[in-house]
Order: C-alpha cells, then structure tokens, then sequence
C-alpha cells in the first residue's frame, strides 16, 4: 500500500541562468555569474519563494530536478 509521500524533506534544484548581481543577490551564499549557470537547492517548502527571487533577480528557470 503506498503511503503519502513525505514532501517536506524533497530537495530540488534549480538551474538558472540570467541571474544579476545586486543587493538581494549580494546575501546570497552563493556568487552570482552574468554567463553560465548556477544551480540552487531548494527544499519542496520553499519552490514558489524562490521562484519568485529567482524572477525579481531577472533569472530564468532552465530546469527543475528533484535530488534523490
């Protein structure tokens, strides 16, 4: 029998391209590129916030995969 799925520990990782540095991003952990991609991991809670930091960032989503 299949169980609900435990959705709060999933991870998922972003690729994003496009990213500008700027305040925000400068709190980031991680450097911001202007070429290439940088990958963030992102717990399944947290998907809509940081798609919407990613798109104020002017960043674009190239893809979504969930780790593990």
């Amino acid at each position: 029998m299949l169980g609900k799925l435990d959705t709060s520990s999933r991870i998922f990782v972003y690729e994003v391209s496009g990213l500008k540095q700027n305040d925000q991003s400068d709190k980031n952990t991680y450097p911001v590129r202007l070429s290439g991609s940088v990958f963030i991991k992102v717990p399944y809670s947290r998907m809509n916030e940081e798609m919407q930091r990613i798109t104020r960032q002017g960043g674009t989503i190239l893809s979504i995969k969930s780790v593990g």
